[in-house]
């Protein structure tokens, strides 16, 4: 099986893709994971993607479609594979489709959490994360009970760059630019479900499977 969720930042992909890949033992493949990997290591590729991820803008398509490539590659994925936050354009897309006919494989669903701009700017230019144990809190729906320090161990509070309001933004321009358009792309290839992403996690995961069960 292999699933791709599309989504604006904050529609819950992450959390999805989470949950699919225990319920049914496949890899998530997350570029931003993996990007943020290579920034932690201090790698050339990590230092280039740093600058572009901190603006709230999308890395390079040559740099995802290279680290796509190795990864469906490895042996974990030979059952398949579930995409998180890839593709997030036209080109990657196109790309994703040869590199999937090369190797005989098809992708299953595509699964587009949808979320108004409104909710999204909430739910992510509010969040506060720790220094010290990486614990998350919201300022509307999980503040913490002293403002600034974590409940947990009284670490400093901080909110990364890409998750303040005004990059929240710029994040949600891009996304309708040049990601919007994998909607229409993949309805035309006869794949897209969309998924309301307003429910509880636990309502949405459940519409997820019982809709997946027939393609398992």
């Amino acid at each position: 099986m292999i699933l791709i969720l599309l989504g604006p930042p904050g529609s819950g992909k992450g959390t999805q893709s989470k949950r699919l890949m225990e319920k049914y033992n496949l890899p998530q493949i997350s570029t931003g994971d993996i990007l943020r990997a290579e920034v932690g290591k201090g790698t050339e590729l990590g230092r280039r993607a740093k600058a572009v991820m901190d603006s709230g803008k999308l890395v390079s398509d040559d740099i995802i479609l290279g680290i796509i490539k190795n990864r469906v590659e490895e042996p974990d994925c030979k059952k398949g594979f579930i995409f998180d936050g890839f593709p997030r354009t036209i080109p990657q897309a196109e790309g994703l489709k040869e590199l999937l006919k090369q190797k005989r494989l098809k992708i299953t669903k595509v699964l587009n959490i949808h979320l108004d701009d409104e909710i999204v700017v909430q739910r992510l230019g509010g969040r506060w994360t720790c220094t010290k144990c990486g614990a998350i809190f919201h300022a509307s729906t999980n503040p913490p009970k002293k403002k600034g320090r974590c409940d947990k161990c009284n670490g400093e509070l901080y909110q990364r760059d890409d998750q303040k309001e005004s990059a929240v933004k710029e994040r949600l321009n891009v996304y309708k630019k040049q990601t919007e358009p994998l909607i229409n792309f993949y309805k035309k290839e006869k794949l897209l479900v969309d998924i309301d992403g307003t429910p509880s996690i636990d309502e949405i995961f459940k519409e997820i499977t019982e809709l997946l069960e027939g393609n398992v």
